[in-house]
């Protein structure tokens, strides 16, 4: 049975009465997607132009990255990493009560984060990567999203068109693999004493699986539901979808929308997205169908 709700800055997420979208604000200068805000002169600036466009165009949550998870990318310090995202949290925290994560798998940049106003951790490994993100968040009783991840250098294939990809990632059983792996991250967290109401899961498209594994990924989204935790598919301008459809990451908009409707259909509560205005739209859409209600 999923958490009823999640209450944070007076604003409550209600699991199961409509999908929520969370805006991708990545301060990086090597977005696979092509968008990270570093490029700018300015990029405190940029990133808020950019989260007020895209909360004016329905995002609820808005998701700030400094290190790029792209098959292939460089790693970043936590030096380097907090000079990135802590002066953008700053700003944002003091232009708008808007529900903020911090992208990180690093404790001590959760830690900083959460502190300059960041409101869930959002970690692409899990927990299981730092030793300490557990005991940040459940000291700060902040809310955590575990994805699935089995990312490895060795895996990744970078084509100039289409980026970077994972090729000969095998798994017993895709899906009986993915939920007991979430598993392992799930104990980490109960053991740290963070709560079911504060456990958001991501199934991790694109985080080491293939093209195929992905999409039968997606095709099979309700096993990983029936967990019983609130859901965030993350799909948006991913290089699976690139190389399904043979397009550059700036032209799978519509790909990714309609990963969007089949996953709310499977059970997902949030859809993690770059261009929010396209995704709302699809979210407020298919609401009203799979949820049988009208749009708010």
């Amino acid at each position: 049975m999923t958490p009823a709700s999640l209450t944070l800055r007076g604003v409550t997420l209600a699991w199961g009465h409509r999908t929520y979208i969370m805006g991708i604000l990545n301060v990086t200068p090597d977005s696979f997607s092509g968008d990270g805000l570093l490029q700018k002169a300015d990029p405190v600036a940029g990133a808020l132009a950019r989260a007020r466009a895209m909360l004016a165009q329905g995002a609820d949550i808005l998701d700030i990255g400094g290190e790029s998870t792209r098959p292939g990318a460089a790693p970043v310090s936590a030096q380097e990493e907090l000079q990135r995202v802590i002066p953008v949290i700053r700003a944002l925290r003091a232009e708008t009560q808007a529900i903020l994560s911090i992208d990180t798998s690093k404790a001590v940049v959760a830690q900083a984060a959460l502190d300059a106003g960041a409101d869930i951790i959002n970690d692409v490994w899990g927990l299981r990567l730092d030793p300490d993100m557990a005991r940040v968040a459940a000291q700060a009783d902040a809310p955590v999203i575990l994805m699935h991840n089995r990312s490895n250098p060795k895996h990744a294939s970078i084509d100039p068109k289409l980026g970077g990809r994972y090729v000969g990632v095998t798994y017993e059983n895709l899906i009986e693999d993915v939920k007991r792996e979430l598993g392992i991250c799930l104990e980490l967290a109960h053991g740290a004493g963070i709560p079911d109401e504060h456990i958001i899961l991501d199934p991790g498209l694109g985080f080491g699986k293939t093209v195929e594994q992905n999409l039968e990924l997606i095709r099979r989204l309700d096993e990983i539901k029936a967990l019983g935790y609130p859901l965030l598919v993350g799909a948006s301008r991913k290089s699976f979808i690139g190389y399904t459809l043979n397009l550059p990451p700036d032209q799978r908009a519509e790909g990714a929308a309609a990963i969007t409707a089949l996953a709310i259909d499977r059970g997902a509560d949030i859809v993690r997205v770059h261009d929010v205005l396209i995704h709302a739209r699809v979210a407020r859409m298919t609401d009203a169908i799979v949820r049988s209600r009208h749009p708010a």
